[in-house]
């Protein structure tokens, strides 16, 4: 009925109507290009999802679980096709892990960062969207300095492979850091790099300034207050009341030691020449269980972080150098681990306990079991206004075009 109703219109009111659906046409293409865009981050607030545990929720449970919390992005460290397709369609922004194990073979030649790419990462596109890949994890500053000379050849491997695919404007390459690559970050006007560092840290910089990468910065205030507790004032590492430092070479006041580890990346990266990189942290958290010796490390003092960090960057602001830099972090991490070695600390810093109840409350529901009903809504309200576009706007726009057709040609 609706096409003979078409064929009917008379030939210059079908002109007219052609050449207007024409522009509406290419006018809709342009806008769902953009829409297509992938961001790295959306927001301000990521989560670390790491997997060193024997007895944590199917990454299925997981995507429902971080649709209900709402957050929109994650780091992964590593490319396990299980947890990549269990993302396809939710519309939650992934950066994936290159492990530190690889870079050795990555960084011999760009066919074998092109292989692993073809493997790990494109069959997951677009469903999944991978927005970045972190190669390696606080190389530099660590004690394999074998890794310090593989890391830079490494990431321009990755970038190359990703530039030949045609990836490279939509998935950025990084490397995160631990605060182990500054010589000093007190006050954080006088954060520098390491000497023995700066050798191989400036030409890394160099690069993720041509290709506009951010520094990633795995930033503890719990670390440093666990080393140092009878001269750090916890209120300060917690975001809570206190006098706060004054950094006399800048003038500038700081009430949590959050923005001051954020702030000391920024002046020493300008001090490296990079004043226009952008900080990014890439981990920060609280452990809620510890050993005698790990000074802070309990329940009360994880929530009271973690609220307060997820409150401050809900604010959307900046830090008192970069005011209008917005800040940004994943805070470590969606779950307790059990299998990670080292101090009990180390497998204590979930948000999350294993069975997908909340370890503290901070505002986010745990993990329940959703019946069909529920579920499907889930995943329909996760894919928002963009995910609907990228799912559909190609039957929109053949469905558009064959109509136009049809026009056109009687």
């Amino acid at each position: 009925m609706e096409c003979s109703f078409i064929v009917n219109i008379p030939k210059r009111q079908m002109e007219c109507f052609s050449s207007s659906l024409l522009r509406l046409l290419l006018l809709f293409t342009i806008s769902t290009s953009f829409l297509n865009v992938d961001a790295t981050f959306t927001g301000t607030y990521g989560v670390n999802y790491g997997r060193i545990a024997d007895n944590i929720p199917s990454p299925h449970s997981v995507v429902t679980l971080l649709k209900a919390a709402k957050i929109k992005n994650i780091r992964i460290y590593d490319a396990v096709p299980e947890v990549l397709t269990a993302f396809k369609g939710s519309g939650i922004e992934i950066v994936v892990g290159l492990g530190n194990d690889l870079l050795k073979e990555i960084s011999i030649a760009e066919d074998r960062a092109t292989t692993w790419i073809k493997e790990k990462v494109q069959p997951y596109l677009p469903g999944t969207h991978i927005s970045g890949i972190a190669v390696g994890n606080e190389i530099l500053g660590g004690t394999d300095v074998v890794l310090w000379e593989v890391l830079l050849p490494a990431v321009k491997n990755v970038y190359s492979a990703l530039d030949q695919l045609g990836l490279a404007s939509s998935i950025e390459v990084s490397s995160p850091h631990s605060e182990a690559v500054f010589a000093n970050s007190y006050p954080p006007s006088a954060c520098i790099f390491r000497e023995d560092i700066a050798g191989y840290m400036k030409p890394l910089l160099e690069f993720f300034s041509q290709i506009k990468s951010p520094f990633y910065i795995n930033a503890y205030p719990f670390l440093a207050y666990k080393s140092d507790p009878e001269h750090i004032n916890l209120n300060y590492a917690l975001f809570k009341s206190n006098p706060g430092i004054l950094d006399t070479k800048t003038n500038l006041h700081y009430d949590n030691m959050f923005d001051a580890m954020v702030d000391a990346s920024y002046f020493a990266l300008e001090k490296a020449g990079y004043d226009k990189m952008e900080v990014i942290v890439s981990e920060t958290g609280w452990a809620s269980k510890g050993d005698p010796d790990e000074a802070g490390a309990d329940v009360k003092n994880a929530r009271t972080y973690n609220l307060n960090l997820k409150k401050r960057l809900a604010k959307k602001k900046g830090t008192p150098h970069r005011p209008k830099m917005v800040v940004k972090a994943y805070i470590f991490a969606l779950f307790n681990e059990n299998l990670k070695p080292g101090p009990t600390s180390e497998r204590n810093f979930g948000l999350f306990k294993a069975d997908g109840s909340i370890s503290y409350d901070i505002g986010f529901t745990g993990l329940v079991a959703p019946n069909a009903a529920s579920s499907s809504l889930l995943n329909y309200k996760g894919m928002g206004f963009r995910g609907w576009f990228q799912s559909s706007h190609t039957w929109v726009f053949t469905s558009c075009a064959a109509v136009l057709l049809l026009m056109l040609s009687s």
